[in-house]
């Protein structure tokens, strides 16, 4: 190998070793509001329990909430194609993982995933021992991928997006991620666009695929159906009120969004505006901010059905984000008035309902333009902006309608990724040597 390929993974690795202290002061500064920071802390570390060797396991590693959410489905699908096989799933967060325990309790494997550090990531693989590692959209760790490629474990990167932004960060790191790209074994990209900006970063067109977003696959069933429908009947209450549903806010957004529900209540005074912050942690803050702005709150976690008084709804409970969009008049989604990159556009446009958002959308470029060309999408860069737009959808029913149709057709149209990712991987599956032990 490369002496200086070798040297700048050894640099790096030294690097995490030293900052370690630090990420484990982070955990115990996050964990002030969210204590299940402070926890489980050895699976980080690769102490985990063994899998029997004998069992085929297939590692599935997403981040946190909005990648886990989209391997659920594919989870779902591996699960019904490879009964024989053990799921073995990780994340880095909490949230993650409380949305893995509640998708699928004890039929998989649940871990945090181990730190990008070789004896963390030694002792994880000798007792999980995995036969394909799935990496869902951008995480990519260099040791991890060395580890894997050392002990030939094939490695997929799933519903893969790179943005201009993250191609330009791994440009200045080329040393250590040009070597880490060729030892992919498949990216399957969402677009055409990522697919150029990886090969433009040193991946080769045999390793590259572009399968499509598997997001645009959500299923939504009757029974998810009739629970959203029960929920809009429950909020709209006897006056019929319109639901405004503002989803993944972040610090910063939420003041915006509430100047702008001042201005629409002057025009539409009975208007529910259901708000869900992104991150747990920050529940209380922005109740009490609600508060502070005069708006009587009522919070999903109580169970309590919003009064006709009640102006807005606090969304602090985990996976209903779902149903909420299915419930409500239309959409604002958040990450985009702040330069996080935007987030799932998908899921409101999948229910049909008109899409809002704020210009930063680099997570989402792709999803946007085609939204935005199919005027199934508005982008507002401002409070005055959102409000003029939530108070032209709710004056123009027709409008309306004629906006969710459209995002909805979009969605339709961009169908077919998840198989097309099943099939890359039941190939490799099929190429997998099992569980000989020379590889081990």
């Amino acid at each position: 190998m490369d002496q200086g390929v070798v040297l700048a993974r050894f640099f790096y690795t030294v690097f995490l070793y030293l900052i370690m202290p630090l990420v484990m002061l982070r955990l115990l500064w996050r964990g002030r509001r969210a204590p299940a920071y402070r926890r489980r802390w050895g699976e980080r570390f690769g102490f985990v329990p063994s899998i029997p060797e004998a069992r085929r396991v297939i590692w599935v590693h997403s981040v946190s909430v909005g990648e886990t959410l989209a391997a659920v489905p594919m989870i779902r699908r591996l699960q019904q194609a490879y009964p024989d096989a053990l799921l073995a799933i990780t994340t880095m967060t909490p949230t993650g993982s409380e949305r893995v325990v509640a998708a699928f309790g004890d039929s998989v494997y649940h871990v945090y995933a181990p730190y990008d550090l070789p004896d963390a990531l030694s002792r994880f693989l000798r007792r999980v021992h995995p036969d394909l590692l799935i990496i869902m959209e951008t995480e990519l760790w260099p040791n991890t991928i060395h580890s894997c490629a050392r002990r030939a474990v094939p490695v997929v990167l799933a519903n893969a997006r790179l943005s201009e932004k993250s191609r330009n960060g791994y440009r200045r790191i080329g040393p250590l991620a040009a070597p880490m790209l060729t030892q992919l074994t498949r990216v399957a990209a969402q677009t055409s666009a990522d697919a150029e900006r990886f090969l433009s970063l040193g991946l080769t067109a045999s390793q590259l695929q572009v399968t499509g977003n598997i997001k645009f696959d959500l299923e939504l069933g009757a029974s998810q159906r009739s629970a959203a429908a029960l929920l809009a009947t429950q909020w709209r209450g006897a006056s019929h009120r319109p639901l405004w549903l503002v989803a993944s806010t972040h610090r910063g957004e939420d003041e915006i969004v509430l100047d702008a529900f001042a201005q629409v209540v002057e025009e539409y005074p009975d208007t529910l505006l259901v708000l869900v912050p992104r991150h747990p942690e920050r529940f209380d803050e922005v109740a009490e901010l609600c508060r502070q702005r005069g708006h009587a709150t009522v919070r999903r976690s109580t169970g309590v059905v919003p009064a006709s008084t009640d102006q807005i709804l606090l969304g602090d409970t985990m996976g209903e984000l779902a149903l909420f969009f299915g419930a409500c008049d239309l959409a604002f989604v958040g990450g985009s008035l702040v330069p996080v990159g935007g987030h799932n556009l998908i899921e409101p446009a999948a229910w049909g309902v008109p899409v809002l958002s704020g210009p930063s959308l680099f997570n989402f470029s792709e999803v946007s333009g085609l939204l935005l060309a199919a005027k199934g999408m508005e982008i507002c860069d401002s409070a005055p902006a959102i409000a003029a737009s939530v108070k032209k959808l709710l004056g123009e029913p027709e409008l309306r309608r004629a906006m969710g149709h459209a995002a909805r057709s979009v969605a339709d149209a961009n169908r077919g990724a998840m198989d097309r990712l099943l099939g890359l991987i039941a190939g490799l599956l099929a190429q997998s040597p099992g569980k000989g032990q020379a590889r081990r």
